[in-house]
């Protein structure tokens, strides 16, 4: 292990690492708060309301069809 530190300027490596990590825990939390399951601050956006009932289901009923002539 001392042959890399022989190699890198620890000076220049350790803070160039410290910003490194900084910068990508940013990054991770920033893409966390913009899902919807992990935002932490806002919570679960809440879903769109859907339609299950029709408000007259006689009108959504097709009228039958007349036989085909043969």
């Amino acid at each position: 292990m001392h042959k890399v530190w022989q190699r890198y300027d620890p000076q220049r490596l350790m803070p160039a690492l410290a910003i490194f990590l900084f910068v990508l825990a940013i990054l991770i939390h920033f893409i966390l708060l913009s899902s919807d399951r992990y935002n932490w601050l806002d919570g679960p956006k809440a879903a769109a309301p859907t339609v299950t009932a029709q408000a007259n289901p006689a009108a959504a009923t097709p009228a039958p069809m007349a036989p085909a002539a043969q």
